[in-house]
């Protein structure tokens, strides 16, 4: 049997077991020891997994990935996320579409201090839409707001989705987040206009807050605007000596873990309630992605053993004929396709053994593929039938919202995605200008 024919059984052997329901780690990482005993033999096989288990236990930077998790389910647990939302209610209400662009804000914030898409959904399901429709906005555009904003946690820093990327491509985590820093705003600025100019145009669907809702003192604004930011000033926290290289990663993350923590304690929510969930979500998120990343790097050994990258390679540039950015845009639409039943982690796992390399072999730079990955990622999330996101809003959202809403209300947003997708395949800049500018300072 050739060695492309192995490769393509080990990868339909895969999604059929994945289709049966099988758990995504379990799935995987069956295929690539079982693949690896008959290839290599008990020695062979086992030490697949065993240097997978190694490499990813000497992966210094994976000790970001708890601290963060953490940080994010303590602001959360704690209800500090609760007070963004009355700050930008205050601030942005005289605004047509003022509470909607301040939902953007909230999700990016969220995303700040979490990294993923499914904490933006709940804390904007939870907290932002029945605000938003008790105050007469427009149930369609409020629900693509949330769905779109809360699909931010996997591009801004810190993303958990991207360290999972990093640890499969071999690229420095610090480059990849820097990296989905201006490719985050641009989305969410975008995002901003596109409410701005829509309820300019049509006022009934983001209305302005009632005068008695914005008429309060200044000194209440003041205090809720403090509340509000203290999110923020974690983050600075964080980020501002990484970026200056005063820190390392993992010593910035525990920078935010423990800013958050002493944040609770100080507003006094730090209840054994809040730090019995926190602590628990973080280890049952954290444990995750370990079993998922140790998966796809057996996996991905089993592939680089056979030289099935290689031979796909050639069948695009050969057989095919086709250029580096046809293969390119192939992969991306391939990834929009597989988001409608897949997952963002789920996705990467199972084409990061064949994609990752042959971008690279194609000439390309791999932080920035990875900024396209995560986009497309989030669109793939909104994209019916079976989108992530589309049956996150279904599970919250209140029963006057159907589904058809929900599926109507992602498809500017979609568009918006896809313009930003285009800009930054475009000009690459975007993703990589940061990112070089920080790691090359003399």
């Amino acid at each position: 049997m050739s060695y492309e024919l192995i490769a393509t059984l080990m990868f339909s052997s895969m999604m059929l077991m994945l289709l049966t329901g099988q758990r995504v780690f379990g799935a995987i990482g069956f295929v690539a020891v079982i693949a690896a005993l008959f290839l290599w033999g008990d020695r062979g096989g086992f030490d697949i997994a065993f240097s997978a288990s190694m490499g990813l236990m000497g992966w210094y930077p994976l000790l970001t990935l708890p601290m963060f998790i953490f940080m994010g389910y303590v602001l959360s647990e704690s209800k500090i996320a609760d007070d963004l939302y009355k700050m930008f209610h205050v601030w942005m209400g005289g605004l047509r579409g003022g509470l909607a662009v301040g939902t953007i804000g909230l999700m990016v914030l969220i995303s700040a201090m979490n990294g993923l898409s499914v904490a933006g959904m709940a804390i904007g399901s939870t907290i932002a839409l029945p605000e938003l429709l008790k105050r007469g906005y427009d149930k369609r555009m409020v629900t693509g707001v949330i769905q779109a904003g809360s699909s931010l946690g996997i591009l801004v820093p810190p993303s958990v989705v991207l360290v999972l990327y990093a640890m499969i491509a071999r690229q420095p985590v610090g480059q990849l987040w820097l990296a989905g820093v201006v490719p985050g705003l641009m989305m969410a600025t975008l995002f901003v206009i596109y409410i701005v100019v829509r309820c300019r145009l049509n006022p009934a669907l983001g209305p302005v807050l009632d005068a008695g809702e914005r008429d309060i003192p200044l000194a209440e604004k003041l205090r809720l605007l403090r509340a509000g930011l203290l999110p923020v000033v974690i983050f600075a926290m964080m980020m501002v000596p990484f970026v200056n290289g005063w820190t390392s990663l993992v010593e910035s993350s525990a920078i935010g873990a423990i800013s958050a923590f002493v944040a609770a304690i100080l507003k006094g929510r730090m209840t054994r309630e809040v730090f019995e969930n926190s602590v628990r979500n973080t280890l049952g998120i954290t444990c995750m992605f370990m079993w998922i990343i140790l998966a796809a790097l057996a996996f991905g050994a089993v592939f680089d053993g056979l030289g099935a990258v290689n031979a796909i390679e050639g069948v695009f540039t050969e057989r095919l004929n086709l250029s580096p950015w046809m293969i390119l845009v192939l992969m991306q639409l391939s990834f929009i396709l597989m988001g409608t039943f897949l997952d963002d982690t789920a996705m990467l796992v199972i084409v990061a053994p064949l994609y990752v390399p042959l971008v690279g072999a194609l000439g390309f730079d791999l932080v920035w593929y990875g900024i396209l990955y995560t986009i497309t990622t989030q669109i793939a999330y909104m994209t019916p039938p079976f989108g992530y996101n589309l049956f996150l809003m279904r599970a919250m959202a209140p029963p006057e919202i159907s589904v058809r809403d929900i599926y109507a209300s992602i498809t500017p947003f979609v568009m918006i995605m896809l313009v930003a997708l285009t800009l930054v395949m475009i000009f690459p800049g975007i993703a990589t200008w940061l990112p070089d500018y920080v790691y090359n300072q003399p």
